[in-house]
Order: structure tokens, then C-alpha cells, then sequence
């Protein structure tokens, strides 16, 4: 392809908007020579500055970014998405702002910039739902799931997984579905459920198989080698890393070559069987160092060449010398020798002593940081983080005001009955599965989950940090949790049981801290607070009820239905609203 299009570019017989997709074409198509795909994406740049074509100037630096990536030169990369990101904004193109946006995100997770990827990828997200490029979604989907994955983020992995294998699935795009099942079975093996696992693997590699993806088929049987590890079934393990290295050795993998073999020492050591072990573990350094070694052993043959001329002149230097300052040469090279030899043992001895110091050091360091990780962790799922570091410092915390929270309550319909007719480890499970979603979305818009009372769930927003868009957060997430309720109704079974949710939002002044000198609890106080449930409490199935406070703050992004004043117990006549969708989705 690369060499048809560089005949007609020689010709130069095309102008305008036709050379520039000549020379976007060229520059992605050229994949032997870099150097001269990035001329070209700098050629189209230049070209589309001169004629102030934004959409072509927006795929120019698309290409020199992912070029750069290539060559793994992050930094230039991200410099070129950036200006894609601007160029793309110029010329009104959604599509090439939220996959630039993707791209940038990419970078930031090769990094290891996992907040900044994480905000990318939402970026991303964000823009590419609003456009028909269901793969573009897709691939963003994939890409966000795989960096909450590498972050342990395994609930949010598998959700963004499974909806970007939903869309390739509409889409008919195989290797898409393919990754996006291999990733949620990779996710499952992490966190146990071997089963699970290994039925969404297999299904990727049959795929797989069909598109001759060995790549991504070689990986995935090395993680089918690590499941029937974990459940004890040594034999398995071992036809799966055997497998995933003749696949490697057969298609030239050089990556998967050296994973598998290394992988095929780890089991053999577990047998005992070191001969086999240490045989594996000197192919996977072999394979991991190939390309660099290529460089290296240049390098070496250089300084031997060098070395052996400057030996041949000196024997000639030398038969020119008479014997007895040759015997003397000799001695004194001797003795360099034995210095020499006395005092890298010497350094070596130190060397291994300090080695020795350094792993131990590590060691213990790594067992105290993860204890003290856990124990903060702990923490933090009981209170925000700032009133935790409060509580750790000073052992207590103040109370604080807020002059402005949005606080949101739920309650389910008739939970009262269902709760008098279910066993109890139904209603429990029926719970739950609301409310770890729920916590999924406050998580997603950094809102605050306060506490749940039987059947009811507050949160907040605004707190412990003030924000200026808490109001609007708050909305969008009780949107959200209102389409989960009504799509769990169709999809849960007829052995789960469903509910409707009423939804109330209020946005005031309030107080808020912990209480108690045990079992700390955080919470909040205030007139702001029971208005927000009196809202929920005037709500109906499936509506979201808000005040007048919060309508002022959000009417300009939402879709609001007024509702009247209506009576309030122990607060007279109120205004409400009822949200029916966002104004900017």
C-alpha cells in the first residue's frame, strides 16, 4: 500500500484537500521506515497549516503522535496529541478529539501516570458517546479497562470490559470482542474465580485463532497456564505454557517467547526439577535480551578488534626489546594482575554484603508499607480523607460547616412488605446489588457515600472538599443510579428481587463530622439534610424530586418539570422539581 501511494506522490499531480489525504495515507501506511512516516505527517502538518484545513492538521499530529509513540519518544507523542486535541477542536470534529484524547491517555498509562490516563480515558469516554463511533467507544472502553485493571480497580475493569464487548458485539468487530473477553478473563483470574476465567479466555482464543492473532493468543495461554497453577492441576499449567511458547517460537514472538520460557521455569522450579528450570530461565534472558544485545555484542566485537590490533603491535614492539626488559615487563604486568584479581574479589565481597543489606532493608520496608497501606485503606473506606488525616493526627475531629452541600437520599417502594415476605439473606443480596453500584457511581463523580439505614442511601457532595459543580455531579449520578434501577428490572432474575427507587436532592448549608469515640462514624446535620429526605420522601417510583435550592443551581443543564408547592411536613409549602434528563447529553 505504502509503495502505490508514493508512485502517485512522486507524480505530484494532486492538490488541496486530495494531497492532504495522500500524505495522511502515506504517513500511516509506512510502517518499515518511521523516520519517513513522520516526514510525511510533518508534511501534511505543514500543508494543512498553509491552507487552514483544522480536520487535516488534527490527523497530521494524530499521526506524528503515534509515530513518536512507536519510536518511544512519550514525550514528543504527547506533544503532538495535545496539538490534535487543538486542531480537531478548530475543525468541530467530536470523533478525532475524544480518539486523541484517548491517545493521550494511552501515553500518560505507558507512563504510569494512572491519574492522568484515568482522566483522559473519561475525557474520551465522554466525547465518544456522544458521536456513532460505536468502535472508537469501544477501544476507549477497552483501553480504560485495562489501565483500572493494572491499578486493581477490578470492579470498574470488568464493567468498562463488558460494555465495550457489548458494542463490539453489535458492531461485528471480532478482535475487539476477542480482547475485550481475554480482559475480563484476565481481571477474573486476578481476583480468583478461576472458572470464570477460563470460559472467557477460551472463548477469546477461539476467536483469536480464526483472525491468526497469535500474539494476543500466546499471552492469553500463558494466563491459562497461571489458572490451573492456582487450582493445583500442575500437568495443565504446563501444556498451556508449552503451548503458548510453541506458539511464540512458530510466529517469531520474541516478547512471548521470553515470557513463556520464563514461565516454564517457574513451573519446573516448583517440581523441583532445576535442570529444566534453570534451562527455560536462560532462554527467557536470551529472548528478553535479544534486541539489546544486538547493539551490545557490536559494540563488543568493536573493542575486541581494536584490542587484538593494538596486541599484534605491541609483540612486534616487543621482539624489538632485549629479554631483560621484557622478564621485567613481565614481572610488573604480574603483578598488576594479582592487584587486580585481589581487589575485585575484594569488591565483589562488599558488593554481595551490601546486596545482601539492600534486599533485607526492602524487604522490611515493603512488609511495613503494605501493612500501613492496608491500614489506611481500612480507614478510608470508613471516612473521607481529610477527615481521616484529621483523625490520625489529632485523635479527634472538629466539626465543620459547609455553606454549600447537595445531599441525595433513595428509598425503594414497598421494601416494607418485601422485607415482611423474603427470607433475609435475599433481602440482603438484593441490597447489596443496588447499593455496590451505587458506590460505583458515587466513586465515578467523587461524591461522598455518608451511610445507608435499612433500605434508604445518603450521600453528599461538596464535602469534605468544597466544589463549585457538586449540585450538578450530584444530578448526573442520581440520573444514572434512576437507569440502573429501571435496566436491573429487566435483567435481574426472576430469583432476584427488583425494586423502583424514589430519588430526593436538596443543596444547602450544613455541618458535618464524626461522632462517637469507637466505631467512628462520619455524618451530617442540618435543615439542608432533612429537606433533601422530605424531597425523597414527596418523590415518586423512578423520579428524581429536587428543591427549589438545587433547581436554581442546575437549570440551565438540566431538563426540570416544575411541580407545584406542595405541602411538607413541619416545613409548609415547598417547591419541587422533577429531573427528567440532562440538557448537554
Amino acid at each position: 500500500m505504502a509503495d502505490s501511494l508514493v508512485k502517485i506522490y512522486h507524480k505530484n499531480s494532486l492538490a488541496n484537500s486530495e494531497k492532504l489525504e495522500l500524505l495522511r495515507n502515506l504517513s500511516f501506511n509506512e510502517v518499515n521506515n518511521l523516520e519517513l512516516s513522520l516526514k510525511y505527517a510533518d508534511e501534511l502538518i505543514a500543508l494543512s497549516q498553509l491552507e487552514k484545513n483544522y480536520l487535516y492538521l488534527h490527523r497530521g499530529y494524530y499521526q506524528k503522535g503515534n509515530k513518536n509513540r512507536l519510536r518511544g519518544d512519550l514525550d514528543k507523542a504527547l506533544n503532538a496529541f495535545f496539538k490534535s486535541v487543538e486542531a480537531a477542536i478548530k475543525a468541530k470534529f467530536i470523533i478525532g478529539e475524544g480518539v486523541a484524547y484517548m491517545s493521550i491517555a494511552d501515553v500518560y498509562s505507558i507512563m504510569g501516570n494512572a491519574d492522568n490516563a484515568e482522566i483522559y480515558y473519561n475525557k474520551s469516554i465522554h466525547l465518544l458517546r456522544k458521536t456513532d463511533d460505536s468502535i472508537s467507544l469501544a477501544s476507549a472502553l477497552l483501553n480504560a479497562g485495562d489501565e483500572y485493571s493494572k491499578n486493581k480497580r477490578y470492579n470498574l475493569a470488568l464493567k468498562y470490559f463488558k460494555e465495550s464487548s457489548i458494542i463490539f458485539d453489535n458492531a461485528d468487530y471480532l478482535i475487539g470482542t476477542a480482547y475485550s473477553l481475554g480482559n475480563i478473563g484476565m481481571v477474573h483470574a486476578k481476583l480468583g474465580n478461576n472458572n470464570l476465567a477460563k470460559a472467557y479466555i477460551s472463548k477469546a482464543v477461539k476467536i483469536l485463532e480464526k483472525l491468526k492473532d497469535y500474539y494476543a493468543i500466546s499471552e492469553y495461554l500463558s494466563y491459562m497456564s497461571d489458572i490451573y497453577l492456582a487450582l493445583n492441576d500442575w500437568e495443565t499449567s504446563l501444556s498451556y505454557a508449552k503451548r503458548s511458547l510453541n506458539l511464540a517460537q512458530k510466529y517469531g514472538l520474541k516478547e512471548q517467547i521470553s515470557n513463556a520460557n520464563l514461565k516454564l521455569s517457574q513451573l519446573y522450579q516448583k517440581t523441583g526439577n532445576m535442570a529444566a528450570s534453570f534451562s527455560y530461565y536462560k532462554n527467557h534472558i536470551a529472548y528478553r535480551d535479544s534486541l539489546t544485545n544486538l547493539k551490545s555484542m557490536q559494540q563488543m566485537a568493536d573493542i575486541r578488534t581494536n584490542y587484538e590490533v593494538s596486541q599484534k603491535q605491541t609483540e612486534v614492539d616487543l621482539l624489538e626489546k632485549d629479554s631483560e626488559i621484557q622478564k621485567l615487563k613481565d614481572k610488573r604486568q604480574q603483578n598488576i594482575i594479582y592487584i587486580t584479581a585481589i581487589s575485585l574479589f575484594l569488591v565483589l565481597v562488599i558488593t554481595i554484603g551490601f546486596y545482601r543489606r539492600y534486599k533485607f532493608v526492602k524487604k522490611t520496608n515493603s512488609i511495613i508499607e503494605e501493612e500501613k497501606n492496608r491500614s489506611n485503606n481500612l480507614l478510608l473506606n470508613i471516612l473521607p480523607e481529610e477527615t481521616a488525616l484529621e483523625l490520625k493526627k489529632n485523635g479527634k475531629v472538629q466539626a465543620k460547616k459547609f455553606e454549600s452541600v447537595t445531599v441525595l437520599f433513595t428509598d425503594f417502594e414497598g421494601f416494607t412488605n418485601y422485607a415482611e415476605k423474603l427470607p433475609p439473606e435475599k433481602l440482603v443480596e438484593s441490597i447489596d446489588y443496588y447499593f455496590s453500584e451505587f458506590d460505583t457511581i458515587m466513586e465515578k463523580y467523587n461524591l461522598e457515600k455518608i451511610k445507608t439505614v435499612g433500605d434508604a442511601y445518603m450521600c453528599a457532595g461538596g464535602l469534605p472538599f468544597p466544589t463549585g459543580d457538586h449540585a450538578y455531579k450530584m444530578t448526573l449520578a442520581a440520573l444514572e443510579i434512576a437507569r440502573f434501577v429501571d435496566i436491573s428490572e429487566e435483567l435481574i432474575t426472576q430469583n432476584q428481587t427488583h425494586f423502583k427507587i424514589r430519588i430526593g436532592i436538596n443543596t444547602g448549608p450544613l455541618v458535618a463530622g464524626v461522632v462517637g469515640i469507637k466505631k467512628f462514624s462520619y455524618d451530617i446535620w442540618g435543615d439542608t439534610v432533612n429537606i433533601a429526605s422530605r424531597m425523597e420522601s414527596n418523590s415518586e417510583p423512578g423520579r428524581i424530586n429536587i428543591s427549589e435550592h438545587t433547581y436554581q443551581i442546575i437549570k440551565n443543564d438540566f431538563d426540570c418539570e416544575y411541580r407545584g408547592e406542595i405541602e411538607v411536613k413541619n416545613k409548609g409549602m415547598m417547591k419541587m422539581y422533577f429531573v427528567n434528563d440532562s440538557i448537554t447529553q
